[in-house]
C-alpha cells in the first residue's frame, strides 16, 4: 500500500480522522494525499471569479488542520480540487494511483441519528476504490483481528482482496471468514477459493436475513477490532445504500470498516 487518499470535509472530527491516516499511512510507509472538492456554480450576472477565492479558502484551511497534527515522517500532500465529488476523487485516486480511501463517517451532517452522512454515504456507494470507514475520534491502533462478512464468496476480478492481504500482512492480523446465507443465497456462493481460503481462519456459516443481521450475530464470539465487507450491488449495504445517507439504526460500527471492491 503506497499512496492514501484522505477527502476532507468540514467535521469536527476532521482532526482526529487526519491524524488516524497519518498513522495509518506511517504504518505502511505510505504516501498521504489529503483533499478538498469544491464545486462552484456561476450565478447569472456575477461577474466576480469565485473560483480563486475558493480555492484559497480551501488550501488554507486544509494546511491549517494539516499544521495542528503530527505528521511524523509521513510525505502529506496537499490538494484542492474543483469538479463533481466522485467523479474528481476518481480521477484523483487514478492519478496518484491511490490503493485506498479513509473517509470518516459524517464529513458534514450533524445528526446523532446518522451512520453515514450524504458526502461519506456517496463516497462508499459509488467509488470504485477500496475505502477504510474510520469512526468519529478513532484512536489508530493496529488491528489484530478482522472479521470479513460475505453472502457470496465468489471471486471473479483480480486484485479485490489486495487491501484487506496488505492490512493483514502488514500487522499479522487474523481473520475469520462469516459466510452468511442470506434469501439471496445461489448454489456456489459459499465455494471459498484458494486465494481468499489462503487469506481466512475460521469460517463460519450462518442463516440470516442480511449479512449485517449476520455480523451482528456473530459479533461478540469473535470480537473483531476490523471489519471487511465487499462493495456490491446486492450486498452489504444494499438496502442502505438506496439513499446516500446511512442512518445508525441501520448499520453502525465502532471499529474501522474496510469496504472492497465488488468481487464479480
Amino acid at each position: 500500500m503506497k499512496n492514501i487518499l484522505v477527502p476532507v470535509g468540514s467535521s469536527k472530527n476532521a482532526l482526529s480522522h487526519l491524524q488516524y491516516a497519518v498513522d495509518f499511512a506511517e504504518a505502511f510507509g505510505a504516501r498521504l494525499y489529503v483533499v478538498q472538492v469544491y464545486n462552484v456554480y456561476t450565478k447569472a450576472g456575477t461577474m466576480i471569479k469565485v473560483d480563486p477565492i475558493i480555492e484559497r479558502e480551501s488550501l488554507a484551511f486544509l494546511n491549517d488542520l494539516v499544521s495542528q497534527i503530527d505528521t511524523k515522517s509521513v510525505e502529506v500532500v496537499i490538494r484542492t480540487l474543483k469538479g463533481k465529488l466522485i467523479d474528481t476523487l476518481e480521477l484523483a485516486c487514478k492519478a496518484a494511483d491511490v490503493d485506498l480511501v479513509l473517509i470518516e463517517p459524517r464529513t458534514n451532517s450533524i445528526s446523532d441519528k446518522v451512520f453515514l452522512g450524504e458526502t461519506s454515504g456517496k463516497i462508499i456507494k459509488q467509488m470504485h476504490v477500496p475505502a477504510l470507514i474510520v469512526p468519529e475520534g478513532y484512536t489508530f491502533s493496529e488491528p489484530s483481528h478482522i472479521l470479513m462478512a460475505l453472502k457470496s464468496a465468489i471471486i471473479k476480478k483480480d486484485h479485490v482482496l489486495k487491501p484487506l492481504k496488505d492490512i493483514k500482512e502488514r500487522f499479522k492480523a487474523v481473520v475469520d471468514l462469516l459466510l452468511v446465507k442470506t434469501p439471496y443465497y445461489n448454489d456456489g456462493d459459499f465455494m471459498v477459493n484458494d486465494e481468499l481460503r489462503s487469506i481466512v481462519g475460521h469460517i463460519t456459516e450462518t442463516e440470516n436475513a442480511t449479512t449485517f443481521q449476520g455480523v451482528l450475530r456473530h459479533y461478540e464470539a469473535h470480537n473483531p477490532d476490523m471489519l471487511c465487507v465487499v462493495r456490491r450491488k446486492r450486498g452489504f449495504f444494499a438496502k442502505k445504500w438506496e439513499k446516500n445517507t446511512i442512518l445508525k439504526k441501520d448499520f453502525h460500527s465502532a471499529i474501522p470498516v474496510l469496504v472492497l471492491s465488488e468481487l464479480k
